[in-house]
């Protein structure tokens, strides 16, 4: 294992047990993994933009969001008009 492209917190053991973990999961348990995670990372974004505009209804909380993964420039022409 390249000492390199590990963290510099992170022991080359640990990432051996971390490897291997992985493995068992399968390819059926990583990508299960990953959309678990990108649904935790959305639902996270979703309550930051409701904290920070309680004002904001559920159309409105969805364009905030659409509008940080897109961008500014491709919510604007995919979606004029919308709000926020």
């Amino acid at each position: 294992m390249d000492r390199s492209t590990l963290p510099g917190d992170t022991s080359i053991e640990a990432t051996r047990v971390q490897a291997g973990a992985l493995r068992k999961l399968g390819i059926e348990g990583r990508a299960r993994m990953t959309f678990e995670l990108s649904e935790t990372v959305r639902a996270m974004a979703e309550a930051g933009i409701r904290h920070r505009h309680p004002e904001y209804g559920e159309q409105q909380v969805r364009s905030a969001l659409l509008r940080v993964m897109l961008g500014e420039e491709l919510f604007r022409r995919y979606y004029p008009g919308q709000c926020p």
